[in-house]
């Protein structure tokens, strides 16, 4: 549907005057996309920044755009006002600018609808988590027309990675193998915002990941709201530890991981999988949120500890050498001292390499949004606290036990914050752990994308450290992510496209159009 917003009477909303479409001959508009939330949403600002550029729009890199697309969450506590606050924000950027355009798109978008155009009746256009592929007509329609855009649909329009996609890294890519989500857990409001679960069938998953190994990636990450229910759309319970043994037979993909799978769904043939499969890496991400069993079934979540610590035995019995990270919901309604101390117990003894930690917030238009017992702001955040210093904890003895072992990093294009006075650069392990490494005087530098080899020397419950004690110590791979790091640096300082690229497509407003006679 299309909606206008209420004028202000100081700030239109969109431009006075109708604006031709961005093309190679005009000057081109510039865009920043800001992303909010998870894997899924980084992922999908891929797939806008594509369309983006697809559509002849250039990136504003540091200047005022004429675009802002936020993508956003609504699974984060004050993910609401982070947004209201942002679009704040501005507000005398439009005031400066009538061209410029707001759209705001993603989770948040999806639940709150007209809601948005109420509250900030500056923003232009708005669209949801099923239509990310309308949103250049979107930008057209409000600039053509004067009014603010929304369309919302209730289903999927096209699956995303059928969308032009900018990827943000060049040695390494997500790749979508389903959306949405068919379990109710009674604090999430995912399947709500994102549908039932739609598979995307094996060929074009592994095309995409062919697709990607050809321009230079060397790792790949297959998402999914719960990766591992993979197939049952299609009637194939196996299908996701086929997936990872198929994508073991693709040369040149040296690391595949996968995120996040559900502890109720987890079986020994994707152990087995991943034990057998050279390229699948020694990492799993599996949520555990209460280590409570009744907290568990009031969340709705179809697994008890029980269940999930004979996984991780299952798991580390095959690949003694895997790392498990988790995610933890701290202070749930009703959690008691008990119920808590149970959490503190099973992650005890699941020795997790890290954790990602939440207070529970409520969440409006979930379940246990509408609970009774809601606990205590000060008792929520006093047993965060414990979690906290105890996963700290388990995190920096079992990076500690690595020290003195040699690990092969992917290097990356990030760096630490004390990168400047360590004058180390960073890189990821096989089990994903981050290590800052030096390099030796005298021996050649990596380019992200590269591999080298280390022998770690100290470590931290977040990090460890590789500083080499002579070039005999230090191992450099150079390969083909590096080399395609090397054509994106180049290509964004402004060297031309080889002859006979396409250029950026028109924008139609996403009407019939007559043939020329």
């Amino acid at each position: 549907m299309s909606s206008p917003a209420a004028l202000s009477p100081d700030l239109p909303v969109t431009s006075a005057a109708p604006s031709s479409p961005p093309s190679a001959a005009a000057v081109p508009r510039s865009y920043e996309v800001r992303t909010f939330g998870c894997q899924m949403n980084v992922h999908d600002s891929e797939r806008i920044t594509g369309l983006l550029e697809a559509a002849g729009y250039v990136p504003a890199d540091g200047g005022e755009p004429d675009l802002v697309v936020f993508n956003t969450c609504a699974v984060r506590e004050n993910a609401d006002n982070k947004l209201y606050g942002n679009l704040g924000q501005l507000v005398p950027a439009k005031k400066r600018n009538k061209d410029l355009q707001i759209a705001v798109g993603g989770c948040l978008a999806q639940k709150d609808q007209d809601t948005i155009l109420t509250k900030a009746p500056w923003v232009d256009v708005v669209f949801g988590t099923h239509n990310i592929g309308s949103l250049p007509t979107l930008l057209e329609r409000a600039r053509h027309n004067a009014e603010a855009q929304i369309e919302i649909l209730d289903a999927l329009e096209v699956f995303p990675s059928t969308l032009p996609t900018k990827r943000d890294s060049a040695y390494s890519g997500w790749v979508s193998i389903s959306v949405g989500c068919n379990n109710t857990c009674t604090f999430c409001i995912v399947p709500s915002l994102r549908g039932k679960e739609k598979d995307r069938r094996p060929g074009d998953v592994l095309a995409e990941v062919q697709a990607l190994v050809d321009q230079g990636a060397v790792e790949v990450t297959l998402l999914g709201q719960n990766v591992n229910s993979y197939g049952v759309e299609f009637g194939d319970r196996g299908a996701f530890a086929k997936l990872l043994r198929a994508c073991g037979q693709i040369e040149g993909l040296e690391r595949v991981r996968f995120t996040s799978p559900h502890p109720a769904a987890f079986t020994d043939d994707v152990i087995d999988a991943m034990a057998e499969t050279p390229n699948v890496m020694p990492q799993l991400h599996m949520p555990l949120q209460s280590g409570s069993d009744r907290i568990l079934k009031d969340m709705r979540r179809s697994y008890r500890s029980a269940k999930f610590l004979g996984i991780l035995d299952k798991v580390r019995a095959r690949i003694p050498e895997a790392a498990i990270t988790t995610d933890i919901i701290v202070g749930f309604p009703g959690e008691t001292e008990e119920d808590f101390q149970d959490t503190l117990d099973v992650v005890a003894a699941s020795r997790f390499s890290s954790a990602y930690t939440f207070q529970y917030s409520v969440r409006p238009g979930t379940p246990a949004g509408e609970m009774a017992d809601q606990i205590p702001k000060a008792v929520v955040q006093e047993r965060f606290e414990r979690l906290v210093a105890l996963q700290d904890r388990i995190a920096a003895e079992e990076n500690r036990a690595l020290v003195g072992r040699r690990v092969e990093l992917l290097v990356t294009a990030e760096a630490g914050r004390k990168a400047g006075s360590t004058s180390r650069l960073s890189g990821r392990a096989q089990d994903q752990r981050l290590v800052h490494f030096a390099v030796p005087e005298d021996a050649e530098a990596p380019r992200p994308g590269d591999f080298v080899t280390v022998t770690v020397t100290d470590a931290a419950p977040y990090h460890l450290v590789a500083d080499p004690r002579g070039p005999e110590d230090y191992v450099l791979r150079r390969s083909r992510a590096g080399d395609a790091w090397d054509r994106q640096q180049a290509a964004s300082c402004g060297v031309p496209a080889a002859p006979g690229t396409a250029g950026p497509r028109p924008v139609s407003l996403g009407m019939p159009s007559l043939p020329v006679r």
